[in-house]
Order: structure tokens, then C-alpha cells, then sequence
């Protein structure tokens, strides 16, 4: 099956704390059904020292269910759903079944 969100997508989170905030997702991880989102879903962690990396607490995204995340509409930016039109040319492109905007290309 195609990628409906992919790296470098805006998209709105749809629910949890998060909900109606929007970022660029940073990572897709398929097998999980995650995404990182940046600015989404931060998280408190506890790092110890090293000789690369200094200790304390760092804030950093934790990831996020794709089940929660919409792209978001070219045109207004609100959440829509992703759908697939194959163009003249053989290529298959991402399309805003709100709008019908294409997403890539």
C-alpha cells in the first residue's frame, strides 16, 4: 500500500493533548503505525552524561499514531484524508479528497 503520510508532510493532529496543533512530520516509522512530529507529542526525558551529549532533562517528540495525525489541506490547512489519482503521465500522486489539490507534484 502507498504512503498517505509521508516525511516532510504538514499535518494536524486529531486528538490527545495535542489535538488541533500542527507540525512537519520528521519520521514515518511504517511498521509501528508512528510518526515523530515536530513540536508534537513533547516529552520529558532523564539523560544521563556523556562525552558527546551533556545531562539534565531534555525535552524532545515522542511519537504519535498515524490513527491521530491528518495532512493537512494545501489550500486551508484544515485535516483531510489523503486519496491517490494516477496522472497522464504513468506517475501516481497524493491528492486532498477535501479540496482535490494535489499534495506532491
Amino acid at each position: 500500500m502507498a504512503a498517505k503520510i509521508k516525511k516532510g508532510d504538514k499535518v494536524v493532529v486529531l486528538a490527545g493533548r495535542d489535538k488541533g496543533r500542527t507540525g512537519e512530520v520528521i519520521q514515518v516509522m511504517p511498521k509501528e503505525e508512528r510518526a515523530l512530529v515536530r513540536g508534537v507529542n513533547i516529552v520529558k526525558r532523564h539523560q544521563r552524561q556523556t562525552a558527546q551529549a551533556e545531562g539534565g532533562i531534555i525535552s524532545k517528540e515522542a511519537p504519535i499514531h498515524l490513527s491521530n495525525v491528518a495532512v493537512a489541506d494545501p489550500k486551508d490547512g484544515k485535516p483531510t484524508r489523503v486519496g491517490f489519482e494516477v496522472l497522464d503521465d504513468g506517475r501516481k500522486v497524493r491528492v486532498a479528497k477535501r479540496s482535490g489539490e494535489r499534495i506532491d507534484g
